[in-house]
């Protein structure tokens, strides 16, 4: 489950964060904070499942795949860390601007973020990190919903998404990044 988290202090920078209990998960949106629960076993699968496809995919390419917890800093550019006010957990980033990684994660948009829905995550990750992801420059963003077995594929265009895609989680899928990765959806379902 995601929900903002009752914290004492209004806003909330990533020195803060760093501070928190590790064996927790959060996420920080224009410095509010948000609790994360265990994800259930078909949402791990499916992460696993397109995390492993991904990740075969890029061997021996400069873009590298990451699945949470990993924490993406959504700043523009480098900042310190009491300057920057939003950290999330994408369940997979894809990151092909070596500069932009360090000890700690990634620092600014990664190219391609993959968000599978929970029960309890579905407005969050419809609105909310959709809304997010495009301010930051994240370039495509997929959304999985494995229950309904629903893929939908928003492309960066001026700034703006537009949903380009809604296909069933079957056959197979190419992100528009990366036209000669080809997912294959139905594994996802076995």
């Amino acid at each position: 489950m995601v929900g903002k988290s009752r914290r004492s202090q209004e806003r909330y920078s990533y020195r803060d964060y760093l501070n928190w209990p590790s064996d927790d998960r959060f996420e920080l949106i224009d410095g509010q904070v948000y609790a994360m629960n265990a994800p259930a076993r078909v949402h791990q699968k499916f992460c696993m499942e397109l995390s492993r496809q991904f990740a075969n995919h890029f061997v021996g390419q400069k873009c590298e795949v990451y699945v949470a917890p990993f924490d993406v800093r959504l700043a523009k550019a480098k900042k310190k860390d009491h300057e920057i006010f939003t950290v999330v957990q994408p369940d997979i980033s894809i990151v092909c601007d070596a500069g932009k990684l360090d000890e700690r994660g990634c620092v600014g948009a990664p190219d391609m973020i993959v968000e599978i829905i929970s029960e309890t995550t579905s407005s969050y990750d419809h609105i909310t990190k959709k809304n997010l992801y495009e301010k930051a420059g994240v370039k495509e963003y997929w959304l999985i919903h494995p229950v309904e077995h629903i893929l939908w594929i928003y492309c960066l265009e001026n700034g703006k998404y537009n949903r380009v895609e809604t296909l069933p989680l079957s056959g197979k899928a190419s992100p528009f990044l990366f036209p000669d990765l080809v997912i294959d959806l139905d594994l996802l379902r076995r």
